[in-house]
């Protein structure tokens, strides 16, 4: 393998860390970030913000599987994420210049129907330079630095916002995405081992599955996964825009700001939580950590509902940092165990992240019209409930998928990562 190379390695690694750092802000878009926008400088109702996003939403889950299937197949992982991160931006940059519903949904579909290629691509160019001994640990430090780049991003936008207005964090997303493509070409090409970057430990291996579908619907370990996925996110996708909105509705003036502060803290929390799972996650059982992340949702839901009072809203923000610090780790990692050997290992993410994304389509939607008919803590108590379901889901339908990796086929090969590529790390 060409990642036999210390210094190859090396750079690969460190070039890894910075792409995750700089994609961080380019690879969610305005994420939040819209709702504020569109809520006090556009004046548009909660309804129909919760409607353009979920749009958007939709257009991702169109392309979420056959993103994962390009991944797969292709060599030119590079050039297909960076390509992605120039559409991501431009669509965002449209909006201030087009703010009618038609071309806000227009444009931020394509943001995220582009930015949907960034997950199993940069999972997938982990396990082909690192191999699948050193693959929780890299995906941890993927995790670490995507967080830290947003709590960066988030912090300088509150910061610019408060002094230039909301419409500063396009000017944000044009610089990270620069940054992010320089990151992402430093990557060097013949440290990827593209066999083992679509799951193939085993070169020799022809179990593949025909298609990503297939594979989520016969691998019954793998729909549960799914399952729990789309509930995690119906529940937690609306929460923070709906934190948004009422503390824009508070302060129109440092809505921006405030809701920079809650990802701030998030973030924050996120990277000891991703750092956490890369370094125990394969002692302590992948299984047991993802339903941690799921139990934070149903407290976070209920929390929300008792003040109104910013720094209150900002405070249990920081139990975002906790479920998605742990989410965003352990997700491919469980996605690996399950498909260890098919060769689909990237399929079968965009088929599962299919599912994640109709649940934050219907979670912003949902949100919506319950906050338009009952009122926000209506809204929150009903996202804490969907996330009980899952917990249950999990608790008694989702097997430790550690346990299945480990009595699948015997490791041979690939398996293990070059001592270079993991003294790199």
């Amino acid at each position: 393998m060409s990642n036999e190379n210390p210094d190859q390695a090396r750079q690969a690694g460190h070039a890894l860390d910075a792409a995750n750092f700089f994609l961080a802000d380019v690879r969610d878009g305005l994420g939040p970030y819209l709702a504020v926008y569109l809520l006090t400088e556009q004046h548009w109702n909660e309804a129909r913000i919760g409607l353009v996003m979920s749009i958007a939403t939709i257009a991702g889950i169109v392309a979420q599987t056959p993103a994962g299937a390009l991944v797969d197949a292709i060599r030119a992982k590079r050039s297909v994420m960076a390509a992605a991160a120039v559409l991501v931006t431009l669509a965002s940059l449209s909006l201030p210049l087009f703010p009618t519903f038609l071309p806000v949904a227009i444009s931020q579909g394509m943001a995220q129907a582009a930015a949907v290629i960034f997950p199993p691509a940069i999972a997938a160019v982990s396990l082909g330079i690192f191999g699948r001994a050193a693959f929780t640990r890299r995906i941890g430090r993927n995790e670490t630095f995507n967080h830290a780049g947003n709590a960066v991003a988030a912090g300088l936008a509150g910061v610019s916002a408060y002094w230039f207005g909301p419409s500063v964090v396009f000017y944000l997303l044009g610089a990270m995405a620069v940054a992010s493509l320089v990151s992402i070409l430093a990557i060097p090409e013949r440290a990827i081992d593209h066999d083992l970057a679509r799951g193939l430990d085993d070169t020799n291996a022809s179990r593949e599955q025909p298609s990503g579908l297939t594979v989520l619907l016969t691998c019954r370990p793998l729909l549960v996964f799914a399952i729990c996925v789309l509930l995690f996110h119906l529940s937690n996708a609306a929460m923070l825009p709906l934190v948004g909105q009422k503390l824009a509705l508070q302060d129109k003036n440092m809505g921006t700001s405030l809701m920079s502060a809650c990802i701030v803290a998030a973030q924050l929390v996120m990277v000891p939580f991703a750092m956490l799972v890369g370094a125990k996650a394969d002692r302590w059982g992948h299984k047991r950590f993802f339903l941690a992340a799921l139990l934070i949702l149903p407290i976070r839901g209920a929390l929300y509902t008792l003040s109104d009072n910013p720094f209150w809203l900002v405070g249990v923000q920081l139990l975002d940092g906790v479920a998605a610090g742990i989410f965003g780790a352990i997700f491919p990692v469980i996605v690996a165990d399950l498909m260890r050997n098919t060769g689909r290992f990237n399929v079968a993410q965009g088929a599962v992240i299919t599912a994640q994304s109709i649940g934050a389509a219907l979670s912003t939607t949902l949100a919506g019209f319950v906050v338009v008919g009952a009122g926000y803590s209506a809204a929150f108590m009903t996202l804490g409930a969907v996330a009980a379901i899952g917990v249950a889901i999990c608790l008694l339908a989702l097997p430790e998928t550690r346990q299945i990796a480990d009595t699948g086929r015997p490791p041979q090969g690939k398996t293990t990562a070059p001592a270079s590529a993991i003294a790199a790390e």
